[in-house]
């Protein structure tokens, strides 16, 4: 079982539901505190360094209130045809995402920061994972838009969710798709010293 090293404070500075529940199911124990940095702030860049960048942004906001703990920040974007998939603001966005999606592989990147004001440490790298979607039919994509569960999500769906009927192949990490890549997450923090396995 991970556990902390030491009793370190560890924030997660997101307020997703997700990151929260995998960081959880990964034996961590941690406190939430969202970022509230601006994201329209940044300017968009290739995928990779735009994802690191909201990474550390959020949460050197937070290490800065709590410069003794360590905190994660995060962020995650959908990439098709070197466009980006924001979060749809409408059934009618949410449809042209899907139908763009609709037989075709696209990526997702996910950025994570982990950072300790205190110790002057710092890891910042992005996962990219492609997926690909099945052929999707103009009545699956009116039943999943009516679901509301594209409304919140980048790229208008939800892997670990009812959408996952719309994914035919994952190349690459699960969890990166779900919003946080939990394997290399864990391998900084624990390379870092920030937590161990109990013997």
């Amino acid at each position: 079982m991970v556990t902390r090293a030491n009793e370190p404070n560890l924030i997660l500075a997101s307020q997703s539901p997700r990151r929260s529940y995998l960081l959880e199911q990964a034996g961590l124990t941690f406190s939430v505190i969202p970022s509230r940095f601006d994201e329209d702030s940044i300017q968009l860049a290739m995928p990779s360094d735009y994802v690191k960048t909201l990474a550390a942004a959020k949460a050197n906001e937070i290490a800065d209130q709590h410069p003794s703990a360590w905190v994660i920040g995060a962020d995650t974007i959908v990439t098709i045809d070197r466009e980006i998939l924001g979060k749809p603001e409408s059934p009618e966005k949410a449809r042209r995402m899907l139908k763009q999606l609709s037989g075709q592989s696209h990526f997702v990147y996910t950025g994570f920061a982990i950072i300790c004001k205190k110790k002057q440490a710092c890891i910042i790298d992005a996962i990219k994972t492609e997926v690909t979607f099945k052929n999707l039919t103009e009545e699956e994509i009116d039943w999943y838009i009516q679901t509301g569960e594209p409304f919140d999500k980048a790229g208008a769906y939800a892997v670990q969710g009812m959408g996952t009927f719309l994914v035919k192949r994952i190349n690459g990490s699960y969890t990166n798709v779900v919003g946080l890549p939990v394997c290399e997450v864990i391998e900084n923090l624990i390379k870092m010293n920030v937590v161990k396995f109990d013997a």
